[in-house]
């Protein structure tokens, strides 16, 4: 399925090449981390669950970490896996290869498109209060924003890593400045115009930490594990990053680093300054802590900072889509156009197909106007599809385990828990998606989301007929 060259990244129009370095791969991973679902779905998920959200980013943070290290062990196992595509293709078949891939680049093309609607809605802050951009203002905004990052990831791989880095850092520094402020507010008894203390006790003072009971806490699991999809990027950046052996496990085994720092601590700053009722649901929580504190200044900055954060996904997903593309036609399951390399060998054919279907979800903006409900619909149709893909990792890695024991007994990296750990990681996978069920808006993008899979099945059987 792939030669040696690949696995060394010669230099060739042909291959991928091995141009991201640890710094790229280390950022990019902490910016996988930190997407829209924090900065923009945290506000609704706190409306939801209170501040019970902390333990809810802890749950699954736990739970996505065990399935990095069980892709982190797959991958290094055979420096010749691409991504978790090939991965899925040799250990479970080519029907798990060509629905992991194409799965993935719906999900990618989804968040994008979320990311879209959470663009529109971050740049309302600069208009008249109660001022909205109209649909065809929403649009151009949108085809704008892909445009731009299409014409950055057509240029080089590397380009791809400075931006990400630089994207990154911002997200970094704002957050770390986020925490420091808000602990000085809280050490001082900052009162806000609308007369709130900055209290740790506003945690638990109002109705507890689980104000709106169980129901409450599980209907925070959607958009709180939508805040954590990208972070598996260090395994689609694999085919182009230098000396894997060592990077890799060093970007992974930071996650639980930066899920109490950039989730659980943050989370806990905001809703200590703001009490967790406050909290607009539409609205994310980092730029109205600062206006509620009435630092308009602040709010101004860390509103451009949410605002390169959701271009940092959107240039994340437009990298993963033509990735994903290349990755499937190399392995026959996609049309060879996509497998074709620019000069400067970027899948360009790939990334202008996804830019394109991207595009069109500027429609979205005509359709459903209001911005919270258009980003509760997708982003629970991607962590749907993002859990399927995650459950296909952890199924490879329990076929690694019983069909090539010795590769796991030479491995330098292995999987905490092993084989028992996988299967409770799927089964907590598997009871969120049944929480999708408690709420109307979530439970429509839970009832459509079947019709991804029957698209895929009769996809995967027209191309087996084809190759007969």
């Amino acid at each position: 399925m792939m030669s040696n060259d690949d696995a060394v990244g010669q230099s060739s129009p042909d291959h991928l090449q091995r141009k991201l370095q640890n710094r790229h791969l280390q950022l990019i991973a902490i910016g996988g981390a930190i997407g829209t679902g924090l900065f923009m779905g945290s506000g609704k998920t706190i409306s939801l669950a209170g501040p019970s959200i902390i333990f809810i980013y802890m749950i699954i943070g736990l739970m996505v970490f065990f399935v990095m290290r069980a892709l982190g062990e797959l991958l290094l196992s055979n420096l010749q896996y691409k991504s978790f595509v090939d991965m899925a293709y040799d250990l479970l078949g080519p029907w798990a290869g060509f629905f992991t891939g194409w799965t993935y680049w719906l999900c990618w093309v989804s968040i994008c498109i979320a990311d879209l609607t959470a663009i529109v809605n971050y740049l309302t802050f600069w208009l008249p209060d109660g001022t909205q951009f109209t649909p065809l203002g929403g649009a151009a905004i949108s085809a704008g924003c892909v445009l731009f990052l299409m014409g950055l990831n057509l240029l080089t791989v590397k380009l791809f890593g400075e931006v990400e880095f630089w994207f990154a850092l911002i997200k970094i520094v704002a957050i770390v400045a986020l925490i420091c402020a808000g602990l000085y507010m809280v050490l001082t008894a900052f009162t806000s115009p609308g007369g709130s203390v900055a209290s740790l006790s506003n945690l638990w003072t109002d109705d507890g930490m689980f104000p709106n009971g169980l129901k409450g806490f599980l209907a925070g699991f959607q958009i709180a594990i939508f805040a954590f999809v990208g972070i598996e990027l260090v395994g689609t950046t694999a085919a182009e990053t230098k000396d894997p052996e060592r990077n890799l496990p060093k970007a992974i085994n930071s996650i639980p680093i930066r899920v109490i720092l950039f989730y659980v601590l943050s989370l806990v700053v905001v809703m200590s300054v703001t009490p967790w009722r406050s909290v607009v649901p539409d609205k994310s929580p980092f730029v109205e802590l600062f206006l509620l504190a009435g630092i308009p200044v602040a709010a101004i900055v860390m509103n451009l900072v949410v605002l390169s954060s959701v271009m940092s996904s959107m240039n994340s997903g437009i990298f993963s889509t033509s990735r994903m593309l290349f990755g499937l036609a190399k392995d026959k399951q996609a049309p060879s156009f996509f497998e074709r390399l620019s000069r400067v060998a970027v899948p360009a054919n790939g990334l202008v197909f996804s830019c394109v279907l991207i595009m069109f979800g500027a429609l979205l903006q005509y359709f459903v106007p209001n911005t919270i409900t258009a980003f509760t619909l997708v982003t629970t149709l991607s962590t749907i599809l993002f859990i399927c893909v995650w459950i296909i990792v952890l199924l490879s890695y329990i076929k690694y385990r019983k069909t090539r024991p010795q590769l796991h007994e030479a491995s330098k990296f292995k999987m905490p828990g092993g084989i028992a750990m996988c299967y409770t990681v799927i089964a907590f996978f598997i009871f969120t998606v049944f929480i999708l069920i408690l709420e109307p808006d979530t439970r429509q993008s839970l009832i459509v989301s079947p019709i991804w899979l029957i698209i895929l099945a009769i996809g995967y059987l027209v191309m087996k007929r084809k190759q007969a």
